[in-house]
This record gives C-alpha cells, sequence and structure tokens, in this order.
C-alpha cells in the first residue's frame, strides 16, 4: 500500500523551479534515501511533502489517515535550553483542555523514551543532552503518534560515524510494524546500508529504483 504517491510534481519559488515533473511512491515498509547535491530540491520536496510549500502542478497523494514523523537536522537549541527530554518529546502529544498528560500518555512517552534509548537522561535538560542524544530525542518525539510515515532530513548529517548507524538502526526497529522511511542524506554509504529503494535528485532530472541499481558517486570511484 501506498503511504506516499507523487505524480508529475513541479514546485517553484517565483520564476525559479526546482523540481520538475518529478514522480514517485513510497510503500508501507519501504526505506527509501534521497540522494542529490545541494541545491536540486530535496528541502523543497520535504517542505511540499509537509504542506509547507504550495506545488506549481502535479500531484501529491498522501491517504487521509496517514500521520508524518518529521526529524531535521538541527534545532536551534542551545545549553540553556529548559525542557527535560521527557517534556521535549512529550510536547508532541495531542493538544489538551488540561495542562498535564494523561495516565495513558504518560505511559505512552515511557515506553517511546525507552525505546529510544533515553531513560537515563528522561529528567536531563535537552540542552545539556549530547548530539547524539538530541537526534534521539528528536527522533522519540516524531515517533510519539505512531506515524505511518517517518521522514529524515539530513538527521545524521551532524553525528560522528557510529552515533549515524545507531540512530539508522533504531529507526530500522520500528520498520517492523510496517513504517515506511524517507531518508535525505548525503552520505551514498548509509544509503546502500539502510535503503531499499532510492531517489536520485538531479539538476536535470531524477531517477529512482531498487537501492541495488544506485549508481557510482564519482567521488567513490577507486574506493569500492
Amino acid at each position: 500500500m501506498a503511504v506516499v504517491s507523487v505524480e508529475d510534481l513541479n514546485v517553484a519559488y517565483g520564476n525559479h523551479q526546482v523540481i520538475n515533473d518529478l514522480s514517485f511512491t513510497v510503500n508501507e515498509g519501504d526505506f527509501l534515501v534521497v540522494v542529490g547535491e545541494n541545491g536540486v530540491g530535496k528541502t523543497t520536496l520535504i517542505r511540499a511533502l509537509l504542506g509547507l510549500l504550495k506545488p506549481r502542478s502535479g500531484a501529491i497523494n498522501i491517504p487521509a489517515q496517514t500521520k508524518i514523523g518529521y526529524v531535521p537536522q538541527f534545532r536551534n537549541l542551545d545549553e540553556e535550553y529548559p525542557l527535560s527530554v521527557r517534556d521535549f518529546v512529550s510536547l508532541n502529544c495531542p493538544p489538551r483542555l488540561i495542562p498535564w498528560l494523561s495516565k495513558k500518555e504518560r505511559a505512552k512517552v515511557d515506553r517511546i523514551i525507552r525505546l529510544t534509548d533515553l531513560t537515563a537522561i528522561a529528567d536531563r535538560p535537552l540542552g545539556l543532552a549530547s548530539g547524539g542524544e538530541k537526534q534521539r530525542a528528536y527522533l522519540a518525539q516524531a515517533l510519539l503518534q505512531d506515524p505511518e510515515l517517518l521522514i529524515l532530513d539530513e538527521s545524521t548529517a551532524s553525528l560522528d560515524n557510529e552515533m549515524k548507524y545507531e540512530l539508522l538502526d533504531l529507526v530500522t526497529k520500528f520498520q517492523e510494524n510496517g513504517l515506511s522511511v524517507m531518508f535525505i542524506t548525503h552520505d551514498w554509504d548509509l544509503a546502500r546500508h539502510y535503503g531499499t529503494r532510492y531517489l536520485h535528485m538531479m539538476p536535470n532530472g531524477y531517477e529512482e529504483g531498487s537501492i541495488d541499481e544506485l549508481p557510482v558517486q564519482e567521488d567513490e570511484e577507486g574506493t569500492e
């Protein structure tokens, strides 16, 4: 079953065409990696999928009941950020008339914190967490509402190599229940390791297919 179907998508900023006639599908359980140079429209695509940018033409088909989780590359949280990890994750609970969580919501937050290996720092201010811990907190917050589609917008870019694999290993565990993933990345090694399908966005078009069809990047030649 498709959780996202994009057909002949065209997106522009003013007179500058950024995305041209793009079509692809994300099916249930897919791990779609989106690769490409800076400026080819990867961020624009995500903004369009999230409803933050209106396409010039084409269609983005997402079933009405589909929930989308989003994990950014970076958030401007300094050491003075006051919320604990637990409270930050809880921000993604549905709005309520009363300013506290129900017993069921607290249990769900605790479960997500446990599954994302944050229990030991749950009561620590998020501003004092390491880069890897912050990314896991962003992931936990995105997963709290049980999304069908998880978008990772270069979410590993600021992490060291070991933490990159730890974070994505964690994501794949949630795929056991059918979670679909879109992972925007410049790291083609990660793309090959975790992806099931790829979308290669280029200035003059795009390519997509099974991950074993992902071509060798120019700076990878001679290293494989």
